[in-house]
């Protein structure tokens, strides 16, 4: 059982570059980030091997590689996780449609063996027409484009990106209602 105030112990202690502690932290968190996973691949077609494993455990050896970040709180952490599954789900979807204009015919080595079985055909093209949008929405808004990454990848609440991004609920609510109209006109266009 975590003691209160444990995680925010420790994401101050990985803050001041201890190593020790982000590794005693991510079984804190490691339920929070496979909800966070499955969240995020739950919109896979019916009878696709789902592995939000691999996705949480790429995704920690992002958030591992970062030198020296200053996390404020859980939300923060969860938040900067979620652009993490973000890029892990993009690099997968860019090496897959790789795959398929090579033919597919070529050795795959074993450690990439979760590429295959994580997204998709079909979701690899939604997800790089996601990803081209959410670069066009970040140029138009920084915010929204946290919003969208905190709601849609990560599956965090109203009440999680608000306190995430140190914004109000009601923001939250009003960005991720433009946000989503926006995206949406995009990826119609």
């Amino acid at each position: 059982m975590t003691q209160p105030g444990e995680v925010t112990r420790l994401l101050a202690e990985a803050s001041r570059g201890d190593r020790d502690a982000a590794d005693r932290l991510v079984p804190i968190l490691y339920d929070e980030l496979r909800r966070m996973a499955h969240g995020r691949m739950r919109g896979e077609r019916a009878g696709h091997t789902l592995d939000t494993t691999a996705l949480v455990h790429e995704a920690y050896l992002e958030l591992a590689g970062l030198e020296r970040m200053e996390w404020r709180s859980r939300a923060h952490f969860l938040a900067v996780a979620a652009i993490a599954m973000r890029r892990v789900l993009v690099d997968y979807a860019v090496r897959r449609n790789a795959r398929k204009r090579d033919g597919g015919r070529h050795a795959v080595p074993l450690d990439d063996v979760a590429d295959v079985m994580l997204v998709s055909d079909e979701r690899a093209d939604e997800l790089l027409a996601m990803d081209d949008a959410m670069r066009r929405l970040a140029g138009v808004s920084e915010r929204r484009c946290r919003v969208v990454e905190c709601r849609y990848f990560a599956g965090m609440t109203i009440e999680e990106t608000a306190e995430a991004l140190r914004i109000s609920p009601a923001t939250v609510k009003r960005e991720w209602t433009v946000a989503r109209a926006w995206l949406h006109r995009e990826l119609q266009a």
